[in-house]
């Protein structure tokens, strides 16, 4: 990216539309710390007004969620994120970037390292929940939170190991269950596109339960799942950290494996992730892969939109109250509202429960809950009391960083309410219905 990134800034009039939409404004009441006076930054910063080392100009923008929330709203159609993105890639030399967050960012660029580690966190898993309640608010206990909020908390099928009522309440909506070697009934309906699952870093290594509900239900409802060797993190974290060479590096990697997996489309689970592949074209703007990472691009869908289109196809009723949190790259980035809200419908008896603001960011934002974590937890106050007002049986949202951070923090706030994916929810009901057939011994 160059100065070009600057341009989507042109349109800003300084009208004040955003304020109320961005989250550390409403935390700090800073105008630095919303999108107008970020703007002003960013703009001094192009002019070269403002050195690429200036100690206000990295303070304000590192502040900044990244959540994309000011550009819907914006009346003059502007585009904040690749200025932002280009400002951070300038001063990624002038500050430190916290070791825990380079530490996150190189772990997960290279899988020789990431696997082995996330395969070590998944056997503290069971004890998270107890570490995060006996250290309380503490950083580390706060972290030990996130780590128990990617249990699986609806694909146990027979399972019944769930502690706590909120997760026995999923576990007993919909029944009978059935095995966790259930595939789906193939005779209907009938093939009709070809997909390859992205698998991520933060996904593939903590949230495996989700990408095996989302194989099924996306079987079960017409398609062909084909794999793609090669494909790894996504390097949002990286470009939004301002390490843009790795973020490339990361994006060619990826272009090159789904090229050779020639499957009609690539089907995200994770909203931070689907919006930085659906943007691989701008971030390889003059790379001899540019035009490869467009097409790329162009076939990238979200979970919740392939689904939707295909039906999805009923299945059986469950007695849940359900909130659902829209991830801000899912809302804000790809502008996806109505889908997962769809896809919730689909099951029967399930009641969705308004949560207020639920537009707002929680505070996870990437790696912004270990680069800021006292303004993260902040904005993630916010968000918690919100759901603990709407008092649903369980909350659900389609990012791995929101459901960690919502999780943690609904746990430290002593809320027995389990944070899963949307097709978690639409996967369980499938089971219930005899969708799947159980296969082998």
């Amino acid at each position: 990216m160059t100065a070009s990134a600057f341009a989507g800034l042109a349109p800003c009039v300084h009208c004040g539309f955003c304020l109320q939409s961005c989250p550390t404004f409403l935390v700090t009441g800073d105008e630095a710390d919303g999108p107008r006076g970020r703007i002003v930054l960013l703009r001094a910063l192009e002019r070269e007004e403002l050195p690429a080392d200036d100690a206000a100009l990295i303070h304000h923008l590192d502040r900044c969620l990244g959540c994309r929330a000011c550009e819907p709203v914006c009346p003059s159609g502007v585009s904040y994120a690749p200025a932002l993105e280009e400002a951070r890639r300038r001063f990624a030399d002038f500050r430190p970037i916290p070791a825990t967050v380079r530490l996150v960012v190189a772990v997960m660029a290279e899988p020789a390292v990431r696997t082995p580690l996330l395969t070590v966190a998944r056997l503290f898993r069971p004890l998270a929940t107890v570490a995060a309640r006996a250290l309380g608010s503490t950083r580390i206990g706060f972290l030990a939170g996130m780590l128990a909020a990617t249990k699986g908390r609806v694909g146990g099928w027979a399972d019944r190991r769930f502690g706590g009522s909120a997760d026995q309440r999923i576990v007993d909506a919909a029944t009978p269950v059935s095995a966790p070697t259930s595939k789906p009934v193939t005779a209907d309906p009938p093939i009709r596109r070809s997909a390859v699952i992205f698998r991520g870093c933060i996904m593939d290594g903590l949230f495996g339960h989700v990408h095996e509900a989302t194989a099924r239900t996306l079987e079960a409802n017409g398609y062909a799942l084909v794999p793609a060797p090669g494909q790894g993190c996504c390097g949002a974290l990286h470009a939004h950290a301002g390490l843009e060479h790795t973020a490339r590096a990361l994006a060619r990697r990826n272009v090159l494996a789904f090229g050779r997996a020639r499957a009609d489309e690539i089907i995200v689970n994770a909203a931070g992730c689907g919006a930085a592949l659906k943007e691989y074209g701008r971030l390889l703007a003059g790379d001899l892969l540019e035009p490869a990472a467009h097409a790329m691009a162009a076939r990238v869908r979200d979970v919740s939109e392939a689904l939707t289109e295909a039906g999805p196809r009923p299945g059986a009723a469950m007695d849940l109250a359900v909130a659902y949190d829209p991830p801000c790259h899912l809302l804000h980035a790809q502008r996806i509202a109505r889908q997962p809200l769809a896809l919730l419908d689909a099951v029967p008896g399930l009641r969705r429960v308004p949560v207020d603001e639920s537009e707002l960011c929680c505070g996870s934002a990437g790696s912004y809950s270990l680069s800021q974590p006292e303004l993260s937890r902040e904005v993630l106050a916010r968000k918690v009391a919100a759901i603990a007002r709407a008092r649903p049986d369980v909350l659900a949202t389609g990012n791995p960083g929101c459901a960690m951070q919502i999780g943690a923090g609904l746990l430290a706030a002593g809320l027995r309410i389990p944070v899963v994916h949307p097709v978690e929810l639409l996967d369980r009901s499938y089971g219930a219905a005899g969708v799947y057939q159980q296969v082998g011994p």
